[in-house]
């Protein structure tokens, strides 16, 4: 069965002047325009293709990767505004519409939004929701405490950064927690603190663990050995100048500075932290 926005494996039928025809079974066959096949493709042949439809409603196949399919969340940016809503580049010659219906708030040309793509009941067309939460999975997620996990970053509050988990759930990264620069719409790796009993998901960038506390003190020592021993960190450096230079938060630098404190590697002073003298002579 041949579902709209998906991708599907076809075979080629016929090759033609202006294009090649692939046979979806029931649904027929889809043209696949010339400019988009293969080179020397023949009758028998495999291709993948993006099935979707065209001006005048007629399924249509592309080689081109569209930047989300139909049941993926994705930030789009907004190419024009009509009068159904607003166009957003997928990466397709023909744009997405996103319906005034479906927006959260008035968007504009140049905008980045991230939206849900799904097939519209009513139309049966491919369409774009900025509604986000609604089209994510409720219930338990098949997640687990500290799983790394792909996370699409889709609204700022007050409390931190909403998210969109796995491309099905929806979390958040406490805005305290935060310790570089994110921004909406992108994408990145982040780690399950908790699953709450309300099935939402608390969300931290760096991998919890006690282990990771032993990456952290290696980066640091690393970091000394090519510095002639010296670090310019202290209490008061901000989160996000260690972050640039070591790439971790400032608590987790707190943390491995005082492991390698205790084990007397390091001094610490007004300064920064710097090798022992043995430390130092040793290297």
């Amino acid at each position: 069965m041949i579902e709209i926005g998906k991708y599907h494996t076809l075979e080629v039928a016929k090759v033609l002047d202006f294009g090649v025809y692939l046979d979806a079974g029931d649904a027929g066959l889809i043209l696949l325009p010339i400019r988009y096949a293969p080179e020397n493709c023949e009758p028998g042949d495999s291709l993948n293709v993006f099935v979707y439809l065209d001006n005048e409603e007629r399924l249509i196949a592309t080689t081109q990767k569209p930047y989300a399919q139909v049941g993926d969340f994705a930030a789009l940016e907004v190419l024009s505004i009509e009068y159904q809503g607003a166009f957003l580049d997928w990466g397709l010659m023909k744009n997405v519409l996103l319906p005034f219906r479906e927006q959260r708030t008035p968007v504009k040309q140049g905008d980045k939004v991230v939206v849900y793509i799904y097939i519209d009941e009513k139309s049966d067309r491919i369409t774009a929701s900025a509604k986000v939460e609604k089209f994510a999975v409720k219930g338990m997620p098949d997640l687990y405490e500290n799983q790394g996990v792909e996370v699409l970053i889709y609204e700022q509050t007050k409390l931190g950064y909403k998210t969109i988990v796995n491309n099905k759930y929806l979390g958040l990264i406490y805005g305290n927690e935060v310790f570089r620069p994110i921004q909406l719409g992108m994408k990145t790796t982040a780690y399950i603190k908790q699953i709450r009993s309300d099935f939402k998901i608390d969300l931290v960038l760096e991998k919890p663990g006690p282990g990771k506390i032993t990456d952290f003190t290696s980066v640091i020592l690393d970091k000394l050995q090519q510095s002639r021993g010296f670090l310019p960190f202290t209490d008061k450096t901000a989160a996000g100048e260690i972050y640039e230079s070591l790439s971790m938060s400032k608590k987790n630098f707190k943390k491995a500075v005082g492991s390698l404190y205790r084990q007397r590697i390091i001094d610490i002073d007004d300064a920064g932290i710097q090798l022992t003298k043995k430390d130092s002579t040793d290297s």
